[in-house]
Order: structure tokens, then sequence, then C-alpha cells
């Protein structure tokens, strides 16, 4: 069973490693509305496809030295950063939903699959953001049946994760209640200041987060800390910048950190350092 266990783990760094390969296609061609499949990776110095020995997560850009093997225009490194993080991700989110040999049973591996797809998700919108200020909707709210219809699966296995929906009821309100939320805030920041603080692109993410998530206290714990994060770093960008309050900071990459600290550490948290919540949501 250990031997099985330390598979697992090595299995997850791999297919993280590859599914961070795939994100940097979808980061690079999904905000101007291009096919992530055809045509095959090229380099986007000379079109020159890349052969299928070059585009091996991570070694590929050692071993050419960061640069292109036909024209030798240098390769930015976050392409392999992006592989390593995602592959961290995915074995931090197996250590998480499966933390030792007795949890290797389909229903926790499923769970540990689906929370890998969100947090991949996580880190293509937040690179896309923080680039172009858009939310793709195949990482939002496209996804979020994804999250009803797995979490029901799991919980018809009989498991209720560490972390998660408690079946497809709390993935659905957690859906409908995070989308909620945003939209309350959104219209009350305009009835003050007649001017939007967001975008549909958070609403519609963070419908995807209640659903993979569940609605409490997963939803509320997000929007607080991920507001805390944001008024950290807006107030330091707008120093700054010297633009006071005109500063565009996107508020996705706050919500997806706010996310992957609850997935990895979300209910303890609560517990420990946000007791109102834990009162009220029976944590």
């Amino acid at each position: 069973m250990n031997e099985m266990y330390q598979l697992a783990q090595v299995m997850a760094v791999l297919v993280g490693l590859s599914v961070g390969s795939f994100l940097n296609v979808c980061i690079a061609r999904m905000p101007e509305d291009r096919s992530v499949v055809k045509p095959a990776s090229h380099c986007p110095a000379c079109g020159s496809s890349i052969r299928p020995w070059d585009n091996i997560p991570l070694l590929s850009w050692l071993i050419l030295r960061a640069r292109c093997r036909d024209c030798g225009i240098s390769i930015s490194v976050l392409y392999p950063l992006i592989e390593l993080l995602t592959g961290l991700v995915f074995w931090l989110v197996l250590r998480r939903v499966v933390p030792d040999p007795m949890f290797l049973d389909a229903g926790h591996l499923l769970a540990a699959g689906l929370l890998c797809a969100f947090s991949a998700m996580l880190i293509g919108l937040t690179f896309i953001d923080l680039r172009h200020y858009i939310i793709p909707d195949e990482f939002s709210i496209y996804a979020a049946p994804l999250g009803i219809f797995g979490f029901w699966a799991v919980a018809a296995l009989g498991v209720e994760p560490v972390v998660g929906a408690r079946g497809w009821q709390d993935a659905a309100v957690g859906s409908f209640a995070g989308s909620g939320f945003l939209l309350v805030i959104m219209g009350t920041y305009w009835l003050i200041r007649r001017q939007e603080g967001m975008g549909m692109g958070d609403v519609k993410l963070l419908a995807m987060m209640g659903a993979f998530l569940g609605a409490a206290p997963a939803v509320p714990f997000i929007l607080v800390v991920a507001s805390m994060i944001g008024a950290v770093v807006g107030v330091g960008l707008m120093l700054l910048g010297g633009r006071g309050l005109k500063t565009a900071v996107p508020f996705g990459p706050f919500l997806a950190v706010a996310a992957m600290i609850y997935v990895l550490h979300g209910p303890e948290l609560v517990r420990h350092h946000f007791p109102g919540f834990a009162v009220v949501f029976g944590q």
C-alpha cells in the first residue's frame, strides 16, 4: 500500500507538469479566442512546430537552454515556472485530500482529481487576468457543472473529503451563493460610487469556486481573505504607481490565491482564526 501511495504522489507531480505545459498554451491563446488544440505547439517567432522531444515539461527548456531549436529566440522562464508550479500544486492537493495510504480509494482519488483540475484552472486564469484583465469562461462558469456533478459522484461513493463540496446540493448552493455575494457587493459599490468596482468575470469565477468548494464556509472565507490580500497589494500598487484609487488591479488572482489557501488550509484556519465562521457554519 505504501508503494501505491508513493506512486500516486509521483503520478500527481508528472500529471501536474503535463497539465502545466497545456496551461501555457491556454494562457497564450485563450485571451485571443484561439483554439488550444489546433495548430500544434509552435514557436511564436519563427512558426516552427515544436518537436515532441522539445516539448517535455521542464527538461526540454533546460536542454534547449531556454532557446528555440530553430531560430534561437529566448523562451520565457514563465513556461517552466508554470509547469513546476502546477506539478507542485497537484502534489500538495493529493497530500491534502489523500493524507496517507488509508485514504487511497476511489472516492478520495476522485475528490483529489477534481480539486487538481480546480487548482489548474486557478493557475491559468491568474496569469491571464494579470496580463489581460479577463477571466475566460472556460476557467470559471463553464466549469461549475464539473464541480456540481463531480462532488455528487464523490458523495455517491460515500466519501466526505477534508475539503470540497458535500454533495451536489452543497455545490449548487455554493455556486449560486458565490455569484450572489459578489453581485450584491458590485451593486452596492455602484450605488455608492456610480461606477463598476469588479467585472462579471469575478462573479462567474466565484460561482465556479462555490461549485467545487461548497457554500460555507468556503465562499465567505474566500471573499474575506481575497479582500484582505487585495487591499494590501492594491494599496501598495497605488502608492508605487502614484495614481491613487484609479489604479486598476484585477481581483481574480486574489480570489484564486484565497481559494488555494482554503483548499490547503481552509477548515483549520476557519477554526483557529475565524471563530465567528466556525460557530455560524458548524466547523
